[in-house]
């Protein structure tokens, strides 16, 4: 039985499996993206988050455990300048596998490994800001409510204004309609006076005999 024994043997003895992923993980580092079997690509996956975690280390120990793993010194030049920046507030999750079908002959199943770009963020991030925003749009929502509550107030408070105002008009109606009757007698006083005030007639004396 196989219990409590991780990782794949991919058909190969222990050194003859240890310098393939030594290869793999060297050809990975330079090009960033290389095409090999899905086994093979799950098994490099684990080397390679270990290599990135050195190199984001960048103490000489680590320099020296990179160098005794990988085969070449320019790519570990270059994993801890550029891709230990790179990922410097990553923790974990560097590569990623893409399954792109059968190979023809064998039919073994074929996939794409590679780093992952700068641009490229966690999903946790984008469900963070989400549920910042919900809670942005809540909290706005008892605002607006406050903020419409003083303009009903304002109206309540401008009606006993209004209503004082026609209250006024019409006292100074009623005043002109108090008016208007005096303006009247007086015409009817004019009326009746006009007869007296009419030019009598001159007499026409008789001639004496």
């Amino acid at each position: 039985m196989r219990h409590l024994k991780s990782g794949r043997k991919l058909g190969r003895t222990t050194a003859h499996r240890r310098a393939l992923l030594r290869n793999l993980v060297t050809s990975l580092l330079e090009h960033e993206r290389i095409k090999t079997t899905d086994a093979k690509a799950k098994e490099l996956r684990r080397v390679a988050d270990k290599m990135i975690t050195l190199g984001k280390r960048g103490d000489l120990h680590a320099r020296r455990q990179a160098l005794a793993y990988i085969k070449s010194k320019d790519v570990v030049a270059k994993l801890f300048s550029e891709l230990a920046e790179r990922f410097q507030d990553r923790q974990g999750g560097y590569t990623r596998i893409v399954k792109v079908g059968f190979r023809t002959g064998d039919a073994a199943r074929m996939s794409i490994i590679e780093l992952l770009k700068e641009e490229t963020k966690p999903k946790a991030k984008k469900r963070t800001r989400k549920k910042a925003a919900a809670k942005k749009a809540k909290k706005e929502e008892p605002k607006a409510a406050k903020e419409k509550k003083p303009k009903a107030k304002k109206e309540v408070k401008e009606e006993p204004e209004e209503v004082e105002v026609q209250a006024e008009e019409e006292e100074a109606a009623k005043e002109a309609e108090a008016e208007t009757p005096r303006g009247d007698d007086a015409e009817a006083d004019s009326g009746a006076e006009e007869p007296q005030d009419e030019p009598e007639e001159e007499k026409v004396e008789e001639p004496k005999e």
